[in-house]
């Protein structure tokens, strides 16, 4: 059986979301593991550290302000997440490879849009573009439509430079979470095969923790 992994899920204090809620529901829906990315700040409440991964996403209002906060969490926390959707922010995150994943990088609510150029640094540092799935369930009428536009055009610049891609539910409470299967339907409706999204949810999540694609050495920013 596959190992299913969500890697960006959020959690009380940032919400109402008791870890082990979030837990129990996941571990039921047939995940292996889900990771707590809370907003700049890590999780302090303690956890069952075989199922759940501890990790944080970067918010920044400047490519200055990120660097120094990747600089803070790197070698703190096993899971390194930027929250993008501005261009430099984009392009500054899949330029470090100490970060592990560019999550909302045509922004929340599609507002924004991902370039070739910080696909192909993604591909080289391996940097996983997220799918955020959340968006999608959220989202009515124009607004799903527009993401769904945003979500094709970058599968097709992921899949042209063969970035690391990864599907997540961007979950804020226990009913915000989906099974498996779901997310691989869902993923359906831009373009993404049943095969491209299993892999996105087993074995991209699983070499991100293993940080099967990272290099041997420090990256700084450039």
């Amino acid at each position: 059986m596959p190992n299913f992994f969500d890697l960006n899920v959020h959690a009380y204090p940032e919400t109402d979301a008791p870890v082990e809620e979030l837990r129990r529901v996941a571990k039921r829906y047939g995940y292996a593991g889900i990771a707590l990315t809370n907003h700049n700040e890590s999780v302090k409440e303690r956890v069952e550290s075989n199922f759940i991964i501890t990790g944080v996403e970067i918010r920044a209002n400047s490519v200055l302000e990120l660097k120094r906060k990747v600089t803070l969490h790197w070698g703190k926390v096993p899971l390194l997440v930027v929250h993008g959707g501005d261009d430099k922010l984009n392009r500054a995150a899949v330029e470090d490879s100490r970060v592990d994943i560019l999550a909302h990088p045509c922004g929340e609510n599609g507002e924004g849009e991902l370039n070739h150029v910080s696909v192909r640094y993604a591909a080289a540092n391996g940097v996983a573009i997220d799918f955020n799935l959340g968006a999608l369930i959220h989202n009515r009428r124009g607004d799903r439509a527009r993401i769904l536009d945003k979500m094709r055009e970058t599968l097709k610049l992921v899949r042209k430079y063969n970035a690391p891609m990864i599907l997540t539910s961007n979950a804020h409470s226990i009913y915000d979470l989906r099974a498996p299967h779901e997310m691989i339907a869902l993923a359906a409706l831009f373009g993404m095969s049943k095969e491209e999204a299993t892999s996105a949810l087993c074995d991209i999540p699983q070499g991100i923790l293993e940080k099967r694609w990272k290099k041997d050495r420090e990256v700084e920013l450039l």
